[in-house]
């Protein structure tokens, strides 16, 4: 079974728009074992639409197409489905009433007549009732192909899919169980990591497949597989998956989708009903963000400090000035010493601090761009590590905040 996302709109290809849409159907179709074989972003251009839908239809099995669906001239793809399909238009009476209802509870104000247009439909359509937008979905049928239009408004092709799309997919065909599992490992690059599993690696049953997924001083390992018998093909995947988390046991963090390193460091603090804090210069104010995503946060984080002036570590937080006249803003004493101010002002077990040079000019530090300091201070110890990380913005700040949850991970649980 193989699927092809067709994604139309001249603002994913100016850059103007993300294409999340894309992301979101693969996962989905993903679930309910339907590979997706190719992604295509096209201009709002009949020529590009009537093309794209023609190769399509010789590569696989469902089409899914998202965006130009809306009221205004500038929006074609109906128009297009119609001459690929040789059909008309017909008024739907259930989306013109949706029309009307929408406008009535939540505009205020009457349709336009080209809101109205909408309930306008392709004749030989199966309308796909859109519960949260104007414009219907439509599944229509070519050579044995489906070919599915949805609006590009991301919340609207996010009801379709879940209500309409996939259900029609898994009543209408017969398709192989898709498995993926994958394990989060901090601390080590992928190339260290192949070479500690190669032999495990080189004896992988060939019907599973392994992926390195590398990101700012992180790894994810994906097996992937499928059969037509869903509990052999997880019971073959997991098997694999047991061995591959032994022998990385030291850096893994736990699996995609069940945890993460922020969710341990949640678990592992109120597990010791231990508090923490953070005091971030060059990471400003990513790691506090990305503890508080995790539900419950308020139960152990207390707070942080962004000072991200020299001069606020000190007015502030209370950094000795000495200890960065002798050493530098940017280094291990004084990223230690921020740590353990922070405990003391927010009076937590716990703390993270970070200073550093993300660039892309050095400020009034001496090391080079991509130096970075860190260091964690717990109820016993404070303990620190000088990086560089190296000389892209985007780059070093990422990997900072990574390398800092991997420290506090590891020294929660020693503690």
């Amino acid at each position: 079974m193989r699927a092809e996302i067709i994604t139309i709109g001249d603002e994913i290809l100016i850059g103007q728009i993300v294409d999340t849409n894309s992301v979101f159907i693969s996962k989905e179709l993903n679930k309910i074992g339907v590979q997706v074989y190719q992604i295509t972003s096209i201009q709002d251009d009949r020529v590009h639409i009537l093309n794209a839908l023609k190769d399509a239809n010789e590569r696989v099995d469902i089409v899914l197409v998202t965006g130009g669906l809306g009221p205004t001239k500038d929006d074609i793809t109906k128009k297009t489905f119609l001459e690929y399909f040789e059909d008309k238009l017909v008024e739907n009476k259930a989306v013109l009433q949706n029309i009307k209802t929408i406008f009535a509870d939540y505009v205020g104000r009457k349709p336009l007549p080209s809101n109205l247009e909408q309930a306008q439909v392709p004749s030989k359509a199966k309308v796909l009732n859109n519960l949260y937008g104007t414009a219907p979905g439509m599944w229509m049928e070519k050579n044995k192909t489906v070919f599915v239009s949805m609006p590009g408004v991301p919340f609207e092709m996010k009801g379709l899919m879940e209500n309409e799309v996939i259900p029609r997919i898994v009543e209408k065909f017969n398709r192989p169980f898709i498995y993926h599992k994958t394990l989060l490992t901090y601390g080590k690059g992928e190339s260290q990591i192949e070479d500690l599993i190669k032999e495990w690696e080189t004896a992988l049953p060939s019907e599973i497949k392994l992926a390195y997924l590398p990101s700012l001083g992180r790894v994810r390992l994906r097996l992937s597989s499928s059969n037509t018998d869903e509990l052999l093909l997880k019971q073959a995947v997991d098997s694999q998956m047991d061995v591959l988390h032994t022998m990385l046991k030291d850096i893994a963090i736990g699996y995609e989708d069940e945890s993460t390193i922020q969710s341990r460091i949640s678990e592992a603090l109120l597990k010791k009903n231990s508090t923490l804090s953070v005091v971030e210069s060059c990471t400003g104010g990513r790691i506090a963000s990305e503890i508080t995503e995790i539900a419950g946060a308020s139960s152990y984080f207390k707070g942080g400090l962004i000072p991200y002036a020299t001069q606020l570590k000190c007015d502030i937080l209370g950094v000795d000035k000495a200890i960065i006249d002798a050493y530098s803003v940017v280094s291990v004493e004084v990223a230690e010493d921020m740590a353990m101010k922070s405990n003391k002002l927010f009076n937590t077990e716990f703390s993270v601090s970070t200073t550093g040079i993300a660039g892309p000019t050095k400020g009034d530090a001496h090391d080079e761009v991509g130096t970075v300091c860190i260091a964690v201070a717990g109820p016993e110890r404070v303990v620190s590590e000088k990086f560089n990380f190296g000389n892209t913005r985007e780059r070093v700040i990422g990997k900072a905040v990574n390398k800092a949850f991997e420290m506090l991970l590891k020294e929660i649980s020693k503690n």
